[in-house]
């Protein structure tokens, strides 16, 4: 490809809609534009990083005996009926009418679609295990699209859905995948961990998520300092934590005038915040009033409270509410707590003695709370967010809190959407059960920007070799000098016939532009002719990895460069 012909408009500006690293580069480096919020235009240097991330995953899911279909972005409302989700998938499902008022929605994700599909097809265990996958574009109604490709209304995904006859076959094929999908992003150039993770709308018994590491990421997860254990915090395991033990002391209640907020009760009483008992009310589906306590220094995991009390959604509880409750905001407490109030309290906070908590009535506090002794009916669980410090739950050690992006997750759903759908097959006995089923997804449009978020400097994108959109660029110090350009066109046709994707600025632009714009758009390497390459066969090459030049002869570059590619690949 020549530079003149490129459709890769350059920005010098930064546009003032982009937060984060890989928005403003993908912007400014011509490879996408914007249609609408959470909506964008892949450009043909976009395109090209898509399709060589798209390859990886196809060459990996092949070669774990996955087979490639493509199913329809619109899905009718009758499959997603007989799951249930129709009505609790939420707003973020764009919804839509035909013009005979039948109602369909664009894809968020295909559970449904496969499983009707098999369904009507495989009838017998002899054609288990199956593996099928595609890549298409999702579309979530995103309420607040944000962050370029990270968050976004359209999006390029891989899904894929595995159908076994039990659950140890299952175990197989899911660790198939967990290595498939590693050895994907390992091939990408990601640097990325495989952490525990909650399986949110999707479902399912037990679940994974590659994250690639980035302190842009709104994954949070924490981290084992010693052994190998990775959660995200919304999913991690946390054991009760024992406090030094008291003489109990008799309850009391005690005026704390206009003291709200735990801090303020914390410094009115001149007592520690591990004394403290947090309240935060929610509001389920169906409008009841769930209350979680937590120990005062510590913070509600709303995913965790969500699963342990069956919640498809929670919202905050506004201040009216509590009142029809007979309690109030800012003295929320578990004691004479109404009886219809679902109470759910964190583990650690039964072990606590004389610790302090809501009267559910204005301007009071009880102090010398025995939880074991005072409080009435309440459901115990772990529903506390883990904080850096918190021991690991496999070994001890301190855990440490980092930040990534979810390029991917492998779920086991075993029978959720089988069992619902009545998908059956016929065992070894001639007895219909339900398939046991997974699920597998990266996002191909996110991993791409994932990979810029990583690897980026002030100048531009870094692009790992096996995504680069061109591998190779030939930059000819004057395009106006004819000794030059041929000599720059004959490197082009030399790397071409060794299959190397190269670009060749042919632009009749200063040298400092081309260079800019090489180093803007990241191609890992950059081949400068000027006359020193024609005069003394000097040929000049640098890496934009590391910023390191080197110079060839003509009859060694390509060898060199071939070296290089190599080397990058087999990192990868």
């Amino acid at each position: 490809m020549y530079a003149s012909k490129l459709y890769a408009p350059t920005l010098r500006e930064v546009p003032a809609e982009a937060e984060i690293a890989s928005h403003k580069l993908l912007l400014r480096a011509g490879f996408m534009r914007k249609a609408a919020a959470g909506v964008y235009t892949y450009l043909p240097l976009a395109w090209r990083t898509l399709r060589k991330i798209e390859a990886i995953i196809r060459e990996e899911m092949d070669k774990s005996g996955g087979q490639e279909i493509a199913m329809p972005i619109l899905q009718p409302s009758e499959l997603w009926k007989e799951t249930g989700r129709w009505a609790v998938f939420g707003e973020e499902m764009f919804k839509l009418r035909d013009r005979h008022n039948r109602e369909f929605c664009l894809g968020p994700t295909h559970e449904e679609i496969i499983t009707s599909l098999v369904r009507n097809e495989l009838r017998s265990y002899k054609h288990l295990p199956v593996l099928l996958y595609q890549i298409q574009n999702k579309y979530r109604d995103e309420i607040r699209p944000r962050f370029g490709l990270m968050r976004g209304r359209e999006f390029i995904m891989k899904d894929g859905y595995s159908f076994d006859k039990d659950e140890e076959a299952l175990d197989i094929t899911y660790q198939s995948m967990y290595d498939a999908y590693s050895r994907i992003f390992t091939r990408c150039g990601l640097t990325f961990r495989q952490v525990e993770a909650d399986s949110g709308a999707i479902g399912g018994s037990n679940t994974h998520e590659f994250t690639a590491l980035a302190e842009s990421g709104e994954s949070e997860i924490a981290v084992c300092s010693k052994c190998d254990y990775a959660a995200n915090v919304e999913r991690a395991e946390l054991d009760v934590l024992h406090m030094e033990e008291e003489q109990d002391k008799t309850l009391e209640k005690v005026s704390t005038p206009q003291q709200k907020t735990i801090e303020e009760v914390t410094a009115f009483l001149q007592m520690p915040m591990q004394k403290m008992i947090k309240a935060v009310a929610f509001l389920n589906e169906k409008e009841e009033l769930i209350v979680a306590f937590v120990r005062g220094d510590h913070a509600v995991n709303e995913v965790k409270l969500q699963n342990a009390v069956g919640a498809i959604a929670l919202t905050m509880a506004p201040e009216a509410k509590l009142q029809e409750y007979g309690t109030v905001a800012g003295f929320l407490g578990p004691i004479h707590l109404h009886k219809d109030v679902i109470a759910v309290v964190d583990a650690s906070v039964m072990e606590m003695q004389n610790a302090c908590c809501g009267s559910n009535e204005v301007d009071a506090h009880y102090i010398n709370v025995n939880p074991k002794r005072d409080f009435g009916k309440v459901l115990v669980k772990d529903i506390r967010l883990i904080q850096a410090g918190d021991p690991c739950p496999h070994c001890g050690a301190p855990v440490t809190l980092t930040r990534g992006i979810e390029v991917g997750q492998v779920f086991k759903l075993g029978t959720k959407y089988s069992a619902s759908m009545k998908a059956v097959f016929l065992d070894e006995n001639g007895k219909e059960k339900p398939f046991v089923m997974g699920c597998y997804g990266i996002g191909v449009s996110r991993t791409m920007a994932a990979a810029i978020e990583q690897s980026h400097d002030e100048n531009g994108i870094i692009w790992p070799v096996a995504i680069a959109p061109y591998t190779v660029v030939i930059v000819p110090v004057n395009s106006k000098d004819t000794a030059q350009m041929e000599f720059s066109q004959k490197l082009y046709q030399e790397l071409q016939d060794a299959h190397i994707d190269v670009l060749l600025d042919d632009r009749k632009e200063r040298a400092g532009v081309k260079f800019k714009d090489a180093d803007l758009i990241g191609y890992p390497v950059r081949i400068t002719v000027g006359p020193k390459a024609v005069q003394e066969n000097d040929i000049e090459i640098k890496f934009r990895k590391t910023g390191a030049v080197h110079h060839c002869k003509p009859e060694d570059y390509l060898a060199f460069v071939q070296k290089y590619i190599a080397q990058e690949t087999d990192k990868a």
